[in-house]
């Protein structure tokens, strides 16, 4: 029988859309495969009681039932499920790592910093200026900086085993002429001192020296000595003594003496200071320096550190400290005080440094200030206060200079012979 093809068209739409060789779409393996996870009262009511308690009647077996059934179940996120483990209690030690899930999408929780103990920083010394203690009584007393004893006898330490700095050889109390007479020997420290206001300790070392040799006749004594025909000559022999004392200072006439101390600073104003100081003292101290720290300052060009080192240099009595830059800035740089000068350094030192420390501070502190301590470049890995947390001001890790040593001559070396040193410069 010959079928049209209309017939044959419309038995193949009918056997595509018969059940049992219906194709599987997409949408029908997606919802085959849910079926398996359908929710039921009973399955439900085991697991999480009183979630979806309102689909109690019987699911039905068909595909579209499934479907239907699926979309109107209460499908909550598994996390929303399941019972949240109890909040445990913050701890001192506590980290964001164990930190529980509920602080998802916050702000980062701070982490409590465990302060240190009382004895943990036992060990480490206390920095303490000094200052003013009112008494019950109403008197009131200055309490000396916190570990001074302990820095101050670590410095000298350090600076007895390594005597180098410029002051231990050619510091003002030096530079005396060793065969003067006492008179003489306190001018000279007068005039030393004067000459080392703004000066290096290396120069004023050499412009005393041409004070000691060739000030007047420079010096040097002449004999008569005899001939084989009989006649008499001049021969000059050594340096017998030290040609710088009051009366030749006032003789000499100012460009002489200006020309023999023009390596110093401010040489020409120091010429006019040391001319009528000279006149002050034939005058009125019978050609002596006076011994009093009040009565010495009374003269020109002459301030409270001169006359304190010139004190204890000269006449051997510790009335104040002889406060320079670098004691100034030394001190400071400890925290010892906060002072603005050095006058106001010296009345704070002496408010609370016993009086036999009064002499030896200048020198041992200018010293550890020209070798160690420098102004500029500190040399603070050499120091022996690094690392002991003593020093305010100690900057770690800072490297070490080489020191650059040059020779220099010095004629005579406050005596006859050339003699040669060594002077350490930054």
């Amino acid at each position: 029988m010959r079928t049209s093809r209309v017939s044959k068209e419309t038995a193949r739409v009918v056997q595509a859309l018969s059940p049992a060789n219906r194709r599987q779409t997409r949408s029908s393996v997606a919802a085959n495969a849910l079926r398996s996870f359908k929710y039921s009262a009973s399955s439900v009511a085991d697991t999480t009681p009183g979630v979806l308690a309102t689909n109690t009647a019987s699911e039905p077996s068909d595909d579209s039932s499934s479907l239907s059934s699926l979309s109107s179940a209460n499908t909550e996120d598994i996390e929303d499920l399941l019972e949240r483990p109890a909040k445990k209690r913050r701890r001192d030690t506590e980290t964001p790592s164990n930190i529980g899930s509920d602080a998802v999408g916050r702000s980062s929780r701070k982490v409590p910093v465990k302060q240190e103990t009382p004895t943990a920083n036992a060990s480490k010394p206390r920095r303490q200026p000094a200052r003013k203690i009112t008494r019950e009584d109403g008197s009131v007393v200055v309490q000396p900086p916190s570990n001074w004893e302990t820095m101050y006898e670590i410095v000298k330490k350090m600076r007895e085993n390594n005597p180098t700095a410029p002051v231990d050889t050619m510091g003002c109390a030096e530079l005396y002429w060793r065969t003067s007479s006492p008179r003489d020997k306190r001018f000279q420290i007068l005039i030393a001192l004067m000459l080392s206001s703004q000066t290096k300790d290396t120069v004023t070392a050499v412009a005393m020296q041409r004070l000691h040799t060739e000030l007047g006749d420079g010096g040097h004594s002449a004999t008569k000595v005899k001939t084989e025909d009989g006649e008499e000559n001049k021969a000059s022999t050594d340096v017998k003594d030290s040609t710088l004392n009051l009366e030749n200072i006032l003789a000499v006439s100012p460009e002489r003496l200006n020309e023999l101390i023009r390596t110093v600073g401010f040489h020409n104003n120091k010429t006019k200071y040391i001319k009528a100081a000279a006149v002050i003292l034939r005058d009125q101290y019978n050609s002596d320096i006076p011994h009093t720290a009040e009565e010495l300052m009374k003269l020109p060009g002459v301030g409270p550190k001169m006359a304190y080192l010139c004190m204890s240099a000269a006449w051997g009595k510790h009335e104040g400290i002889g406060v320079d830059v670098h004691v100034h800035r030394i001190t400071n740089l400890w925290g010892w005080h906060n002072t603005k000068n050095p006058e106001e350094t010296r009345i704070a030192l002496e408010s609370w440094l016993p009086k036999d420390k009064w002499h030896e501070i200048n020198k041992l502190l200018v010293g550890l200030g020209q070798t160690v301590c420098l102004p500029v470049g500190r040399r603070c890995g050499e120091c022996d206060l690094a690392g002991t947390g003593l020093c305010k001001s100690e900057v770690k890790g800072l490297a070490r200079k080489r020191a650059i040593v040059k020779d220099e001559i010095i004629t005579g070396d406050l005596g006859p012979e050339e003699a040669k040193i060594k002077v350490e410069v930054a």
